[in-house]
């Protein structure tokens, strides 16, 4: 029933081998995320898309799949030759290309994406208030930029207001998570996007009961997983945050001598 139940609410995720996302997902069903932030989106066959911080590029081909649209699939920390074998592998060589590349040095020209989306990923570099002038420079005007990730439902502001269940694991793992609020005041204050979406997912509930019964089939240690199989208040959940390129120019103080030192 619970299947059946997740082919209706994910119908074009629920199309790929379970096992093969649960394999290749770096943390919850990296699928699921994707397929809840596309809802959302206009994208069109043809489009170039930049899934910045594809992890094992399952996204990627997602995306190129099910949308048409030519990716460019980047990652600092997973081989490039590797994420090309899986991406021959599902038959989209003609529509993913895989750089490795970290998200603070990305090869590409000005203006050249028409979305630029991050899946479980930008709560590690997008915190930097220098970051969204940075990545903005690559999206044409009226283009997307579309982020899914955990969130908190209340700011953390002080150690003292940590929940018990994080307290051991919070300074490796959650002192970078914000809650959705903190999120688009981050982005809104630049005027280089309009922001369009900024919301828990509507299916926060199935991700979260789906990666915690992975987490408990599994023998592999998940800081995340076990944080939302002892989280009683709803205290973490998923979000999507989509803001739409302005015609504001991006403007970077010596960010590239930042990135050398």
């Amino acid at each position: 029933m619970q299947q059946q139940y997740l082919k209706y609410v994910f119908p074009k995720a629920s199309h790929y081998d379970p096992e093969w996302v649960r394999k290749h997902s770096m943390g919850e069903n990296v699928l699921f995320n994707l397929e809840s932030l596309t809802k959302s989106l206009d994208l069109e066959p043809g489009m170039h898309v930049l899934d910045l911080g594809c992890g094992k590029a399952i996204s990627s081909i997602f995306l190129a799949k099910e949308f048409g649209v030519k990716v460019w699939a980047v990652d600092p920390a997973v081989s490039a030759s590797d994420n090309f074998q899986r991406i021959k592998d599902a038959g989209c060589a003609d529509k993913v290309t895989p750089i490795e590349a970290d998200a603070r040095a990305l090869p590409f020209a000005e203006e050249y994406f028409d979305a630029i989306i991050v899946v479980d990923s930008y709560t590690y570099f997008g915190t930097d208030e220098k970051y969204l002038p940075y990545i903005a420079r690559f999206i044409k005007p009226g283009g997307y930029l579309a982020i899914v990730d955990v969130c908190f439902t209340e700011e953390i502001e002080t150690p003292e207001q940590v929940p018990d269940f994080l307290e051991e694991d919070y300074q490796n793992y959650w002192y970078f998570i914000h809650t959705i609020d903190w999120w688009r005041k981050l982005w809104e204050k630049t005027g280089l996007v309009k922001v369009e979406s900024a919301q828990e997912l509507e299916e926060a509930g199935h991700i979260r009961e789906q990666y915690i019964k992975d987490y408990e089939q599994s023998d592999e240690a998940d800081a995340f997983a076990r944080a939302l199989q002892h989280d009683n208040q709803n205290f973490i959940s998923f979000f999507k945050l989509i803001g739409r390129r302005t015609k504001r120019t991006a403007y970077l103080q010596d960010y590239k001598e930042e990135i050398k030192s």
